[in-house]
Parts: C-alpha cells; sequence; structure tokens
C-alpha cells in the first residue's frame, strides 16, 4: 500500500502562465506583482484541495543548463524576462517560504529535470506522485502511480490523456518529440516531421533508434531523405528532450521537510503584497475547516519595520562555536527550515583575490549565530613559549573539506537566499577556497544603497548603530591595532566567535529592515532589476582581471621622468633658482612674492594657495611659468599615481591586475574602481592616454572597447522630450553641428572645427548645468558672450530649460532627483542657506538624472551580457568597466562576432526614444582599441 501521494509543483512553470494570463497588478508602492498574486492563489487552492504536507516547489534556476553544453542555440531564441516579471522572481520564492512549502532549485539543471528526479525517489520511498504543472515535456514522466494535474485546467492526465495529445503511450513520448522537434525550445528534431507523423513513425517502427536503422525502407522520398539526412540531429532532440532522472540532487528526497503553514507568517506576507481578497479568501477557508485562527493570524495593523525595528535592539545573543560535524549539522538542518541564512567569512586579510579563508559565521534567526572556525593557529607568541611546540594541543575546528561538503549544497541550492554585507568580498573568498559558486544572493550593504545612497556611509558598523541602536565590535578591538596586531587566525577561538557571529547577525537584522524599507520607498526594480544581479556579474569581473604589461610602464615611466627634468628645468630658468615644485609653501612664495604675479591670495596658514584653479587662471593670462607647473603637476600625478605603482598591484598569481568595483559610493549609480583605481586614467592627453597602452590582451586574443556613444544627450533628448534632438538622433545627424548651427547661426554647410568644438563645450556644459562664468572659461570668451549661448540653446530648446527647472523643485521637495529606472540620487545642500553650496546642488539635479539613468543603462548591458555570451559559445570575458565603456578580451578570430552580440545587448539595454548608438574599438592594446 502506497504512503500520501507527494506533490511536485512545476513552480517556474506556473509563473509564466500566470504572469500572461493575469492582468497588471501593483503594489501601493509601484511593484508589480500579478504573477505573485497568482501563485499565491494556486498554492491557497492546491493546499486547501489536497490536504497534504507532502507537497515541494521547483524552481528553474538559470537559462543555462547541461542542454547547452549539448546544442548551443537550446532556448537561445528566447527573450529575457520581462522587466516587470523580474522583481517578482524573489517574492514568488518569499512566497513559498511564508505559505510553509519547500522550493527547490538546481544549477545547471531544469525544473523538469529535478521533477523527474524527485519522482523517481518518491515512488522509491513509497509514494505515489501527482505532478501539478501544464508542461507537455513531464507527459513522459507518466507511469503507474504516477500523474499530472494541470492547475489552470484543473484536469488530471494519465496514460490515456497522454496517448491523446501525442499518440503514443508515455514511455514513447521522448521518441515522439525527438522526430518532430519543438520551436518553442529550439529543439531541432527532424523537418517536415510533425506530432501526428512522428507518432505514426514510432509506433510503427517501436522506437527512434530502429525508426532510424530502418530510414531506407520508407517508402515516401522526401520523408526517407529527411530521416536519412538528418538523423544525427534526431539524436541530438533525444539527449535535449529527455528528462534526466538521476540529477545528484543538493537536497535529497529524504531530506525534504513536510509543509508547515504558519497562519501569522501567511498573513503578514499577502498583506504586504496588498492582497487583500487573498487575506479574506484564506481566513474564510480556514474559518469554514473550522481551525482556529489564534493570535499569530491577526493582521497587523502597524508596519513590518516597526516591529522589525523593536526585535533588533533586543540585546541579548546566542553565539555558538561550531566544531564538530554534528553542530553542523544540526545548524544545516536549520537552515533548511528558514529558507534563509545570513553569512560571513573571516580571512587572514583584506585583498579578495590573495587572502585566505579562516572561518564562516552563520546566522537564520535574530541574535542567534555561530561561528565555524577552519584554519585557526596558535598565536605565534604562545607557541614560542611551548618547549616543544610541535605538541601544543590542536585547536578544536572543523577541516575546510568537511565545512565545504557540508554546506556546497546550501551554497548551490537557489532556494535558499545566503544573505552577506559586501558579499561580493564573501563570494570571492570561498570561491579560491574551492566552494561552489552562491545561488540566490542578498547584500544589505547594497540595499542600503539603493535605498539611502549617499545620505550616509553603508559600512556595517555605521548601519548597526545607526538603525539598530547597537554598537558592533570591532576588528582592532579582536586583533590589536599597529604593530601589536595579529592576523585573525590567532584570535582565540571564544573571542573570534563572538567577533564573527556578529557580523552574520547584524547582516540578517539589517535584512530584514532593508527588505521592508524597499518595498516602502518603491526601489525593489532598482534593486532586483539593476544592483542585485549586477554583484555576481562584477565578481566574475575582478576575478579576470587584466593583463598589465610591466615592462611598458617601466618605459613610459622612464620617460615620464624625462620630461619632469626637462620641465623643472624650465620652471627654474623662469624663476631664476631652484625650488621644490612640489611643495606649494615655495611654489606660492616664488610666484607671487618674487615673480609678484597678480591674483596671489593667503589661506589661514599664511601661505599662498596655489591650486588648480589659481594656476589656470595664471597660464590664462599667459603665464607660462603656470602652464608648466600644471603640467608637472599632470606628469608627476600619472607617474606615482600609475607608471610607478600600477606593477605593484600586479597579481604574483596571474599576472593580472584585479580591481574591486564598488556599487555603494557615488550618488548616482555609477560604479567607481578602487585597489587600483582603474577608472581616473586620463584621457584626454597624450600621456594619459598612453597608459592605458599596458592593459593589453593575453598571447592569442584580443582587447575590444565598446562605448556608448553620447548617451547623456541622447537621454536629454528623451527625457526632456525634445522634438529637435529626439529627430536629429534619429537620423544620426552631427548633433554638435547641429548646436553650432541653431546656436551660432551659422549654416551647417559652414560649420568649421573650431565652431563644432564651441557647440560641444555648450552641449556638455549644459546637461552639467554649467553657468556662463564656466562656459565662458572653458571656450576663452566674455562672460557676456558665454551667457549669449547658453540663453540662445534654451531658446531653441525650450523643453531642456523647462525639464531642469522641473528637476530642481522637485530636489527641492524630496532631496533627491530620480533617474529614468526610479533610482533615488540624493542631492545634498539643495535647500541650503549658503548661494555656492546651493548651487552646485542644484547643478546636480540638473545632471544626476541623466549620469544615472546612463549607469543604470550600462548596468543592465552588464547584468544581460554573460548570459549573451555564453549562449554563443564565445569563451570571452568581460574585464573592465570605465564610465560609459566595457572592454572585453576574446580570441583574435572571434572579435567580430563578439562586436556584434555584446553591441546588440548594450543596445537593446532600454527602450528610448532615441537610438543607443555603441562605437567599438579592437586592439592589442586598450588603448589601440579605445
Amino acid at each position: 500500500m502506497s504512503k500520501t501521494p507527494y506533490y511536485l509543483i512545476d513552480g517556474s512553470g506556473y509563473i509564466f502562465r500566470a504572469y500572461h494570463a493575469l492582468p497588471k497588478m501593483n503594489r501601493p508602492d509601484g511593484t508589480p506583482v500579478n504573477a505573485v498574486f497568482g501563485f499565491c492563489s494556486m498554492l491557497m487552492r492546491l493546499e486547501a484541495e489536497l490536504n497534504s504536507s507532502n507537497i515541494l516547489v521547483v524552481f528553474d534556476a538559470a537559462r543555462k543548463t547541461f542542454r547547452n553544453d549539448i546544442y548551443p542555440e537550446y532556448k537561445a531564441h528566447r527573450p529575457p524576462a520581462p522587466d516587470d516579471l523580474i522583481p517578482q522572481f524573489a517574492l514568488i520564492r518569499e512566497a513559498t517560504r511564508a505559505f510553509g512549502v519547500a522550493c527547490i532549485e538546481q544549477e545547471g539543471f531544469e525544473a523538469d529535470d529535478l521533477i523527474a528526479t524527485y519522482t523517481k525517489d518518491a515512488l522509491e520511498a513509497g509514494h505515489d506522485v501527482v505532478i501539478v504543472s501544464a508542461d507537455k515535456d513531464l507527459l513522459q514522466l507518466i507511469r503507474p502511480r504516477v500523474s499530472l494535474m494541470d492547475p489552470i485546467k484543473n484536469k488530471t492526465m494519465g496514460e490515456p490523456e497522454t496517448i491523446e495529445k501525442f499518440g503514443v503511450p508515455p514511455a514513447k513520448v521522448v521518441d515522439v518529440q525527438s522526430l518532430a522537434g519543438d520551436s518553442s525550445d529550439n529543439v531541432p528534431g527532424v523537418p517536415g516531421i510533425g506530432i501526428k507523423t512522428a507518432a505514426q513513425l514510432i509506433l510503427e517502427y517501436g522506437d527512434l533508434d530502429s525508426l532510424l536503422a530502418r530510414a531506407g525502407e520508407i517508402k515516401q522520398d522526401k520523408r526517407r531523405q529527411s530521416l536519412i539526412d538528418f538523423a544525427e540531429q534526431a539524436r541530438i532532440s533525444r539527449q535535449l528532450v529527455t528528462l534526466r532522472d538521476d540529477v545528484p540532487l543538493a537536497v535529497p528526497f529524504s531530506a525534504m521537510q513536510p509543509a508547515n503553514l504558519d497562519k501569522g507568517v501567511v498573513l503578514q506576507f499577502l498583506e504586504q503584497q496588498n492582497f487583500k481578497n487573498l487575506v479574506k479568501r484564506l481566513r474564510e477557508q480556514w474559518q469554514d475547516a473550522g481551525q482556529d485562527l489564534g493570535q499569530n493570524a491577526l493582521c497587523h495593523s502597524e508596519p513590518l519595520q516597526g516591529k522589525l525595528r523593536e526585535e533588533s535592539q533586543h540585546t541579548e545573543s546566542s553565539y555558538t562555536l561550531v566544531a564538530t560535524e554534528a553542530d553542523l549539522k544540526a545548524w544545516i538542518t536549520k537552515i533548511h527550515h528558514m529558507g534563509v541564512v545570513a553569512i560571513d567569512t573571516e580571512t587572514t586579510g583584506l585583498d579578495p583575490q590573495q587572502a585566505q579563508l579562516v572561518g564562516i559565521s552563520l546566522c537564520v534567526t535574530p541574535n542567534e549565530a555561530c561561528y565555524i572556525p577552519i584554519a585557526h593557529r596558535h598565536p605565534a607568541t604562545q607557541t614560542d613559549l611551548l618547549s616543544d611546540p610541535v605538541t601544543a594541543p590542536p585547536l578544536q575546528q572543523l577541516s575546510l573539506s568537511v565545512v565545504r561538503d557540508s554546506l556546497n549544497p546550501i551554497l548551490s541550492n537557489p532556494g535558499i537566499l545566503k544573505v552577506g554585507h559586501n558579499i561580493k568580498y564573501d563570494l570571492h573568498i570561498l570561491h579560491h577556497a574551492g566552494f561552489v559558486p552562491l545561488q540566490a544572493i542578498d547584500d544589505t550593504m547594497v540595499l542600503s544603497y539603493v535605498l539611502y545612497s549617499s545620505r550616509h556611509g553603508h559600512g556595517m558598523d555605521e548601519l548597526a548603530n545607526r538603525y539598530l541602536n547597537h554598537t558592533t565590535t570591532t576588528y582592532d578591538q579582536v586583533t590589536g591595532t599597529g604593530k601589536a596586531r595579529i592576523s585573525f587566525a590567532e584570535v582565540p577561538l571564544e573571542q573570534a566567535c563572538t567577533y564573527a557571529a556578529e557580523d552574520a547577525d547584524i547582516t540578517l537584522r539589517l535584512w530584514q529592515l532593508f527588505r521592508d524599507d524597499l518595498l516602502k520607498t518603491h526601489l525593489v526594480n532598482v534593486y532586483e532589476i539593476l544592483e542585485r544581479p549586477l554583484i555576481p556579474v562584477l565578481a566574475d569581473m575582478e576575478r579576470a582581471g587584466v593583463r598589465v604589461d610591466p615592462g611598458v610602464l617601466n618605459t613610459l615611466s622612464h620617460d615620464f621622468n624625462k620630461k619632469l627634468q626637462v620641465i623643472e628645468q624650465d620652471v627654474f630658468n623662469i624663476s631664476g633658482h631652484d625650488f621644490n615644485i612640489g611643495s606649494p609653501k615655495q611654489l606660492g612664495e616664488v610666484l607671487f612674492d618674487e615673480m609678484q604675479l597678480g591674483g596671489g591670495k593667503k589661506g589661514k596658514t599664511g601661505a599662498y594657495s596655489t591650486a588648480s584653479d589659481v594656476l589656470e587662471n595664471l597660464a590664462a593670462q599667459g603665464h607660462e611659468i603656470a602652464e608648466h607647473v600644471l603640467h608637472w603637476r599632470q606628469l608627476s600625478k600619472l607617474k606615482s599615481t600609475y607608471t610607478d605603482a600600477l606593477p605593484n598591484s600586479i597579481n604574483p598569481k596571474t599576472g593580472r591586475v584585479h580591481t574591486s568595483y564598488m556599487q555603494t559610493v557615488t550618488s548616482t549609480g555609477r560604479l567607481s574602481s578602487t585597489d587600483p583605481n582603474l577608472q581616473n586614467i586620463p584621457i584626454r592627453t597624450e600621456e594619459g592616454r598612453s597608459i592605458r597602452g599596458a592593459f593589453v590582451a593575453e598571447k592569442g586574443n584580443i582587447l575590444v572597447s565598446l562605448d556608448y556613444s553620447q548617451i547623456e544627450l541622447r537621454l536629454l533628448a528623451h527625457m526632456a522630450d525634445i522634438p529637435a534632438l529626439k529627430q536629429a538622433f534619429s537620423e544620426n545627424r552631427d548633433i554638435h553641428r547641429e548646436t553650432a548651427h541653431q546656436v551660432f547661426g551659422i549654416p551647417l554647410d559652414a560649420v568649421d572645427a573650431d565652431a563644432r568644438r564651441r557647440a560641444k563645450a555648450i552641449n556638455f556644459g549644459i546637461i552639467y548645468g554649467i553657468s556662463a562664468f564656466g562656459l565662458s572659461q572653458q571656450l576663452g570668451c566674455s562672460g557676456t558672450e558665454a551667457k549669449g549661448y547658453i540663453e540662445a540653446y534654451f531658446a531653441r530648446y525650450p523643453g531642456i530649460k523647462a525639464y531642469m527647472d522641473a528637476n530642481i523643485a522637485f530636489a527641492r521637495q524630496h532631496d533627491y532627483v530620480n533617474t529614468l529606472f526610479g533610482r533615488r540620487c540624493y542631492v545634498t545642500g539643495i535647500n541650503d542657506k549658503n548661494p555656492a553650496m546651493r548651487n552646485f546642488a542644484e547643478r546636480a539635479a540638473i545632471n544626476a538624472p541623466l549620469q544615472g539613468t546612463a549607469a543604470d543603462i550600462i548596468k543592465r548591458a552588464m547584468i544581460r551580457m554573460p548570459t549573451a555570451l555564453a549562449g554563443n559559445s564565445l569563451n570571452a570575458r568581460m574585464i573592465l568597466q570605465v564610465h560609459d565603456e566595457l572592454v572585453f578580451e576574446v580570441a583574435v578570430d572571434r572579435a567580430q562576432t563578439l562586436i556584434s552580440i555584446a553591441q546588440n545587448v548594450m543596445q537593446q539595454a532600454a527602450d528610448l526614444s532615441v537610438p543607443l548608438l555603441v562605437e567599438s574599438g579592437i586592439g592589442y592594446s586598450w588603448l589601440v582599441a579605445h
């Protein structure tokens, strides 16, 4: 006698059906939820009708699976998920957990393969199986004790229904599909053979192999020849349509927990989504069943965040040391039950490419966390005191291999959310320690940035103090400072546990707060579409790095040094004696005391200011010494910052430079680069550009640069809705010549290079809110003339002035402006009494929506790029991002294919009323490629 039936729900299939079947639906905060509503409604109905706790929801983890290795074109033509569906994926997984149902995903396999494997395991465990899906591919799994239920049509399918659909019993469905193919999945099949013909052939010849072996016997000439010519294609198709029932499951069937619905949790989730009808239905459903709703099932009128903030301020914490396999197994059980775990790594250093893993902390419940020591050692000072250090008692900790084998199923399970603070660092550390890639991640640092941008810092200590009223234990407190500092590997285990477990605990508590704040601020889309999926992309780019030729840098340093000596001598000749050009005090005395140049002003220290603007003003007056000093400073900075320093940044193991991309620094959403900074290499001067010549491709490869052309001007035309500019861009006209024609009153065919240069300064100056004085400085004209140019520009394009004024007014009211995709760019000082501060903020309010939208667009492109490259088997790597430019490394013979694919991804990253133009370049070095 079989046990209670097991219900396997095809979650991914239902998501898309619900999304397309239901009308658009948004929460009050603007987050789309139509698919979430449909999914919750289905779960409610199933749980009510089935009256079973044996339920498992299975999702697709990613588009790329083992089938793409067999046939790269498999599902390649499918478009990316709609933007308003992307934020619903995470909510649907959250809904599954809220209903107390286990949800499973596994990288490299489709949901159908997991369903096939769990079906086999459930049968072996004595359960009947009901597959809840409308996917015809799953009919091949039908057999005695296995049926398929379509939740939309409320229809159950067995062998008779399968024969009616395919013309063959379930065991032959794969053979029929191998011949007929499937256009929706890009399964090729055999041309000219449909389902009906395929079924007739399989019934006649028995199976696919027999049919192909006897294809010459077929009387119809065209059909016979097609089967002979495309026999191998049919065999490949069979590999694609056959569902694997031997997937090495990250979570075995024996570990499945029965569904456990907490009425309070599910009602609270439905309330958050504003699903009032579902709340009402669920209450009626429980009342009809005579169930006690209980106090926990009451719908809370106060915001969830307030409740969480109160809970988060609870200070009694329970932090435990995990030093045995039994303890670790107990924590893994907790993680499976909760479906969310905060994770943090402790290491030997800050460089994510070279630091070694020391231990891992975990937290699944606020104020309860653990620390797993892996590579701690006795302090050197302690072992020195031992008469025989070899006999020092070993520390009680788990081996790396045990921890890795135990945690890998958790880390690779997309159904379990991994939360970190700056989790990109942890991705690197775990990767280098041999752990599997983490699937389903959240980052509290990035969440804080999306919510609050430049309003404050996003470090854990600051956030804990600000939002949890909690002062954290600092790194210095456990490792010491200065010469007395020890490695974290030498920190005593109990002390390390307190410090590390607290990090995981704080991370989880911040995550609970920030996730709710996302809903209230209408920023779910920004996080889900633009930031969260970018984290692993940036991690891959950082790990790839870029090759830097130290020989080129050494040559440049030598050349720069010779030029500096020549410039120094020119300065000394003009001044009449030697002095330290790098000393602002000595330089000021030479310029303003000895040479009696005008404009010298002393600061509070009593020394003259020799800032760049002072020197530029002197140079504009014709003082050659100021020009030489400015050039000397530029060369000195290039030499010290790049040509002398970059060789020290080359990783000795890889021979490449691995910068770190920061998501949480700028106020506009732009990425920044650090350790080393590769985004500030000057390109306006020949000497600055020459540094890019040191960035080269590996042997056999080439670098490809792809750069958005005039993206902020194009965004201005779109966002301010300027018909004349939109038309000019749509017709691919030279926008700077157009401006020269409109503003200067010059006929188009008479616009020369100088007029175009001045028009370009006006175009780009306008989008940065440039003043008449600033424009006059750039053009070398009077302030009155510059003011006239700006007025003429706004007279020709009045919509631009109206757009800018609207942004300033919005910023004054809200302290931020929005990008096209909803990102908040906070504007500090917009209402300041200080005119200089206020004017600066107004310029930021004008430019931030444009610069921020440009940043959002390239992020969208970067997120989509890995899938596009992998789908075309290019073996190319995206290795650099600098403002509006992406740099790739690819085999020489694949460069043109890469350009075609990557250009298309970048140009399709936003749907605008003007075309996005992407320019490309190829070269062995970055200098040549750009």
